[in-house]
């Protein structure tokens, strides 16, 4: 376990591991591009960030409990804090070739050069949040 910055560093690692994943199924996407009958996927990366800003943010203590009359029982609490499993989907709507393979590698590389930009900015976020929290520390040992 390390040293805890901050819920919005967790959520930005979380974020930078779903780019990461999409990173991977788009090239995979372009490996497969003369694949007979592949259809491209791709990561619905909005609604993993939201389920995961969900689970930093949302004030707990207010939940109630599910009741066990023994110990045998399951406690009916889904535990998905370590959980980076993004939903995928088959991205569809582009036309088929003839051999049944439907990647664009047009659209393939435009998603492609989005992740990667995205996926800079946030490593320059958090990188900026880990200077930020080194210069609180720095300036608390001038202080004492």
């Amino acid at each position: 376990m390390g040293l805890n910055i901050s819920r919005s560093h967790d959520l930005m690692q979380s974020a930078m591991d779903y780019r990461a994943a999409r990173q991977d199924m788009i090239a995979s996407n372009i490996a497969n591009a003369d694949t007979p009958n592949y259809r491209p996927r791709d990561i619905r990366f909005e609604e993993a960030l939201a389920q995961k800003s969900a689970e930093l943010f949302t004030d707990k203590t207010n939940t109630l409990a599910m009741t066990q009359t023994s110990s045998a029982h399951m406690s009916g609490f889904n535990d998905t804090t370590n959980s980076t499993n993004a939903t995928t989907f088959f991205r569809d709507g582009h036309m088929a070739r003839n051999d049944g393979n439907s990647v664009d590698l047009d659209v393939e590389s435009s998603e492609m050069a989005k992740n990667a930009t995205m996926f800079n900015a946030l490593t320059a976020a958090i990188k900026k949040d880990s200077t930020i929290f080194k210069s609180v520390i720095d300036a608390s040992s001038k202080t004492s």
